[in-house]
């Protein structure tokens, strides 16, 4: 009965519109949380969605399959067929919802591999790299026409309540961390230079023999407490930049600029961005790193329909368009693979990277 409501939902957000379509898609995903027993306010990897009960896997399937079909009108990764038009894209993927909705099997997706355990979509080795165009003279801004529909959650309640409460607690795993650590110490920082982490909390991951050649390390976050743990800083500043993304900082402030695990929340990236590019030095460069964990009733809806190929070509899309003229926007995949298909062991993480003009 469920799978039939589901699907029966789903065929009413393909005709609709605006307010009405945003209720049908509450509605849908509320009744994802019934089913499965998913709880949409915790940090989690998308995956463990599929350990809960077999169903959620074509629940999941039809969800992402939804968003990209409804949503979003997203120029396609570098790679990928381009549809003619936006009707081209939708009869495409309404085979797929046709399908689905009769088997009820997970579809292999485009260009990525699963999960031979969880059924999860990762990509490919050099996926990540090329999923980011290298010229980007004849892409067309994906969020020109559609960004309340792009950046609108699930839970639109102000964000200062969200984040009242600290949380001392890394969301990836140990694995991860290091990963992050390890790139953000050794490539993303310049000896003697000034740092700004944006969306900070209690750790930047800054390895501990860096930070004394740093000369400013400023951090600016939703909650005080976890700011006032984190010893790397030498600054503090509280703010929603949901709420205000311009940035209280001089121009031409900052060697580098990082933004950890943190993109997928941001309902204003455009102009955060825009921001970091005023702050940033000539010749500065931004890190965006991201994994496939997330507050699913904080995350934009941009960044729940989609897969990590599509996550790293959005932010690659947020640097290119949001007027603060970056060059050399490129994407890394920093995942720990093994085997000898080199799959991706534990959470994934991923970097996208860009430099301000000089």
């Amino acid at each position: 009965r469920r799978t039939k409501s589901f699907i029966f939902l789903l065929s009413l957000c393909w005709t609709s519109t605006g307010n009405e379509q945003a209720k049908l898609w509450t509605t849908l995903l509320k009744l994802l949380h019934t089913s499965t027993g998913t709880n949409v306010n915790s940090a989690m990897p998308l995956r463990n969605m599929g350990q809960r009960r077999p169903a959620i896997i074509s629940y999941c399937w039809l969800f992402a399959a939804c968003r990209h079909a409804i949503a979003y009108s997203i120029v396609p990764i570098e790679g990928r067929q381009k549809p003619t038009s936006n009707v081209g894209r939708r009869s495409f993927l309404g085979v797929g919802i046709a399908t689905a909705s009769t088997s009820l099997v997970p579809s292999r997706a485009w260009s990525i591999s699963n999960d031979p355990k969880t059924g999860i979509a990762l990509p490919d080795v050099g996926e990540i790299e090329n999923s980011v165009p290298t010229d980007w003279s004849d892409v067309e801004n994906p969020f020109e026409n559609d960004s309340k529909i792009s950046f609108g959650r699930l839970d639109n309640s102000p964000d200062k309540i969200f984040y009242s409460e600290p949380r001392f607690v890394e969301h990836v795993d140990e694995n991860a961390v290091q990963l992050m650590t390890n790139y953000i110490s050794d490539q993303a920082l310049s000896s003697g230079g000034s740092v700004l982490d944006l969306c900070s909390s209690w750790t930047s991951h800054i390895d501990a023999t860096r930070v004394k050649g740093l000369r400013r390390v400023a951090g600016l976050g939703m909650n005080a407490k976890e700011l006032e743990a984190n010893a790397v800083l030498t600054e503090r500043t509280v703010q929603d930049l949901n709420a205000e993304p311009r940035l209280p900082y001089e121009d031409n402030a900052f060697d580098t600029v990082l933004c950890q695990l943190s993109i997928d929340y941001l309902t204003r990236p455009l102009e955060v961005l825009k921001e970091t590019g005023r702050v940033l030095k000539p010749g500065g460069t931004v890190h965006i790193l991201f994994s496939n964990r997330l507050f699913l009733s904080k995350a934009v809806g941009l960044w729940t329909g989609a897969d990590d190929l599509d996550h790293a070509y959005y932010v690659g899309c947020y640097l290119n368009f949001c007027g603060s003229g970056f060059a050399h926007i490129q994407a890394k995949d920093l995942s720990t693979r093994k085997g000898r298909d080199q799959r991706i062991v534990g959470d994934p993480m991923y970097v996208v990277t860009a430099t301000k003009r000089a």
